[in-house]
């Protein structure tokens, strides 16, 4: 079942009407902050209790915000008033954004050795300390990063240094392999060669001692 509608009128209860000044209060002070956050909206709330307690909320200086509210609210010829009053807070926040780029730029010239003169003994020891203070984290960084570099070059060297083993191992086994297959090959071309040339006779592989010179056979009939 859903909440029954209340009836907005005063709580004539003492308790209840203080537990409900609380919650209400609490969702209002919520409320205020969500819309400022999300918006991006100037607010300013001021609540007094039926006891005379103040309870306020505000995202900027109140006393601003209460300033600007009394300048908007004293012209009443509408628009062209608020939209004055609108120029001139944001030629003030200009100027503040202003002003803190100049003491950006100066603070970043002091850092760089330049105008230097117009700083006391006591600004130039502060300058010096933010100064030795940014070169330690800088050196720290700079040796992490080539800790770091050293580390992975030497893993690199080991990975190579395998990787070179595994190659040199591997040419011994293909020379191997080839001054074998070259033996061999040698052999059967030798072989070959032989056997197309008939290097040997028929006579001489049959073991026959027939002689075809004329001054042989006398030879053999004198003897």
């Amino acid at each position: 079942m859903g909440r029954g509608k209340i009836e907005i009128k005063r709580i004539e209860n003492t308790t209840n009407r203080q537990v409900t000044f609380c919650k209400r209060r609490n969702g209002l002070l919520k409320k205020a902050y969500e819309l400022s956050v999300l918006c991006d909206a100037e607010v300013a709330l001021v609540v007094f209790s039926s006891r005379g307690r103040l309870y306020e909320y505000s995202n900027n200086n109140i006393r601003s915000t209460i300033e600007r509210y009394k300048k908007a609210c004293s012209d009443s010829t509408g628009t062209s008033s608020v939209t004055e009053i609108n120029a001139q807070y944001y030629q003030q926040e200009s100027a503040k954004l202003r002003q803190q780029i100049q003491m950006l730029q100066n603070s970043n010239r002091h850092l760089m050795g330049d105008a230097l003169s117009n700083l006391t003994v006591k600004e130039l020891k502060q300058l010096e300390n933010r100064l030795e203070r940014g070169i330690t984290r800088i050196r720290s960084k700079k040796h992490e990063m080539l800790l770091a570099e050293i580390e992975y070059f030497q893993k690199r060297e080991i990975e190579l240094e395998n990787e070179s083993v595994c190659l040199r191992t591997k040419i011994a086994e293909v020379e191997r392999f080839q001054e074998a297959n070259m033996v061999t090959g040698q052999e059967l071309t030798a072989i070959q060669a032989l056997a197309s040339r008939n290097f040997f006779s028929p006579n001489v592989m049959e073991g026959g001692t027939a002689y075809s010179h004329p001054a042989d056979k006398k030879m053999l009939h004198l003897g």
